[in-house]
């Protein structure tokens, strides 16, 4: 017998909208509501979806000594974080590969981790032990906390009619405290879908007092309930890494397109020395986006090629229900990782022909940076 799955608290609005519901983190998540995925990624897309993301994980940080914690275990410099500002960043472990990739939150008083759902149990066990010889309290609120995200060129708009926060105010990758609909919480401006929206941490006892109000608010507003696969699917439009597809602990960020986020010159922090050396040495491989040039569907898993030669694997693929076209993420040797070079994906024994492409392949999006 498995270990039973748990209900977010929005399990009966997935029931209510008829959501088909499967494991995901060891929760029941619903992966598609009746209208399909594709129908979803594009009311996305040109309306607002409201996904539910309870399962997610979030770790408070307080004490003098939350930042120092903060600056050993991240790879992102927190230090330049304002108050009410939030940063994409990743912990690593001794050798370099990604345990996990985190949004880290500063509040006036404390730090916030939001962490994978897939990682919460492996993340909080590393934050503790790593918090040993810190002056800095690590609470885990997940249990506590939960969160929902509207996405959308529409999503300003529904939110802005049921709360009093100036959302013009919320600048991208910034967060306010506010309530929403009554329910006090905290209104997040990230994203992970190449759309304007919002991310909504609030108690769990008004979870679904929230969706409600969201869902009663979008009716004449083209706001849809939204599930995983759409979700992966519009992420990979904008080629956003997924923790276990994408990442893990067998790649590095500088292997995995993460060069960005990693702040080498910050100080210490665990993996830094090795990625020094890989830095001035070179990577052999890197996660790389591309397309196909022929119709296909680039599935996890389906070799990508140079030539007859199998000389990676596709980690993320779909068929973008926006460009009509496969697009995907893999890792290739560095030789073959300028946008531009020409591979192939291997798909039932046929190689179907694809460019190196820098992500994103969709640009129309409403996001406001």
């Amino acid at each position: 017998m498995g270990e039973e799955l748990r209900k977010t608290p929005l399990y009966d609005a997935h029931v209510k909208h008829q959501g088909k519901l499967v494991p995901f983190a060891g929760f029941e998540m619903s992966v598609q509501y009746p209208t399909g995925i594709n129908a979803e990624h594009n009311g996305v897309r040109t309306g607002a979806g409201l996904f539910d993301v309870c399962h997610m994980g979030e770790f408070v940080l307080r004490g003098p000594q939350a930042l120092d914690l903060i600056q050993k275990i991240t790879v992102n410099d927190a230090s330049n974080l304002d108050v009410w500002q939030a940063q994409y960043s990743a912990m690593c472990l001794e050798h370099g590969g990604i345990i996990d990739d985190l949004l880290v939150y500063r509040g006036p008083d404390h730090y916030m981790l939001v962490v994978n759902a897939s990682n919460k149990e492996k993340d909080l066990a590393w934050v503790l032990k790593q918090a040993g010889g810190f002056d800095a309290e690590v609470q885990d609120k997940s249990d506590e906390t939960a969160l929902l995200a509207i996405q959308g060129p529409r999503a300003a708009e529904i939110v802005q009619g049921l709360t009093e926060t100036n959302l013009e105010e919320i600048g991208y990758y910034r967060f306010a405290l506010g309530a929403v609909a009554g329910i006090e919480g905290v209104i997040s401006r990230t994203g992970y879908t190449g759309e304007d929206g919002f991310e909504l941490y609030i108690p769990v006892d008004g979870a679904m007092d929230l969706w409600t109000a969201l869902m009663d608010a979008g009716a004449n507003k083209d706001l849809i309930p939204a599930g995983l696969g759409c979700r992966d699917s519009l992420r990979l439009e904008m080629g956003y890494a997924l923790y276990g597809n994408d990442l893990d602990e067998d790649h590095t960020p500088l292997e995995s397109g993460l060069g960005w986020i990693t702040k080498l010159d910050k100080g210490d922090f665990i993996g830094r020395d090795v990625l020094v050396k890989q830095k001035e040495e070179g990577v052999t491989r890197r996660l790389v986006g591309f397309t196909l040039i022929e119709k296909g569907f680039p599935r996890h898993g389906y070799p990508i090629t140079s030539g007859e030669a199998d000389v990676g694997i596709v980690t993320s693929g779909v068929v973008s229900p926006t460009l009509g076209i496969g697009v995907g993420m893999g890792y290739v040797p560095t030789e073959l990782a300028k946008a531009g070079s020409e591979i192939g994906v291997r798909i039932r024994n046929k190689i179907i022909p694809a460019i190196v492409q820098r992500p994103p392949f969709y640009t129309e999006g409403s996001i406001k940076r």
